[in-house]
């Protein structure tokens, strides 16, 4: 199957470096206006995707993220807001990078070189047919990424993906394809910007649309949110007192007693 390399397609944007810093900021954010065009496109294969990633967290299974450099950052900050945001395991999604926890503070190319250490790390993870893997790559051909989700497929476990090359190879082990065509990078090659830009956006879809449906919002809130600072505190309360229509002070007395915004809500309905 051919395919285009659209992410190391020539900058629409020539001379870069005579530009005023008025005309490269312009640039960039007609470039960013495509974005979410691209990505309403992909709508009806992001909805298939998160309909397999909720049906896998229901029924118990885990979500990884599987990417290299910005890719694979951009998965871990997904699965590290969760816990805080809706109060789940920090161990139902998961995210994997090429090289490890070191490449998430500073870039270790040569990692996603490597198309056998994907599928070693989520063994290490005791993956099964339970879970879901997600490979976010916007080449599509990066080998860690590819290699992992190439094993995952022939062990029948179900695999989508995110790419920013249509028809690219990652596309051939992945279920549930999202491809994206967000057009050549302002700055040649740069897939940091206008591809992890997008990536993000799905994302934020797929973690929210999931929690959402399995039980995590109540309303338009976030009710089990871990209360750890003042600012998340202060919400909570809020959310109580709107609730229940209480004042500030029961409300923060139902959540010190509680420690938990659903409970506070479920044992302040039942007790007035």
């Amino acid at each position: 199957m051919s395919y285009t390399k659209i992410t190391e397609s020539d900058s629409l944007y020539n001379n870069l470096e005579l530009l005023s810093i008025k005309d490269i900021i312009k640039f960039i954010n007609v470039e960013d206006q495509k974005i979410h065009l691209a990505v309403k496109k992909a709508l009806p294969e992001i909805e298939k995707l998160i309909m397999n990633v909720y049906e896998k967290l229901k029924l118990g299974g885990r979500l990884f993220y599987v990417g290299a450099g910005t890719s694979g950052r951009l998965g871990i900050l997904d699965a590290s807001e969760c816990p805080p945001t809706f109060g789940v395991d920090e161990f139902k999604v998961i995210g994997i990078i090429a090289g490890g926890s070191e490449a998430i503070k500073k870039s270790i190319e040569n990692a996603e070189d490597n198309i056998h250490k994907g599928w070693d790390e989520l063994k290490k993870h005791n993956i099964s047919r339970k879970d879901i893997v997600v490979g976010i790559a916007a080449s599509g051909t990066t080998p860690f990424v590819v290699g992992c989700l190439e094993k995952c497929y022939k062990n029948q476990i179900f695999t989508g993906c995110i790419t920013s090359n249509p028809n690219s190879p990652i596309t051939k082990f992945s279920k549930v394809p999202v491809e994206l065509n967000v057009g050549p990078e302002f700055l040649t090659g740069s897939s940091r910007m206008k591809s992890g830009t997008a990536q993000k956006m799905i994302l934020n879809m797929i973690s929210t649309a999931s929690m959402i449906k399995l039980g995590y919002v109540k309303g338009n809130k976030m009710i089990d949110m871990q209360t750890k600072n003042s600012k998340l505190r202060m919400r909570a309360i809020k959310i109580i007192q709107n609730e229940l229509l209480i004042d500030e002070k029961k409300s923060k007395d139902l959540l010190e007693k509680y420690k938990s915004v659903r409970l506070a809500i479920e044992n302040g309905k039942k007790n007035k």
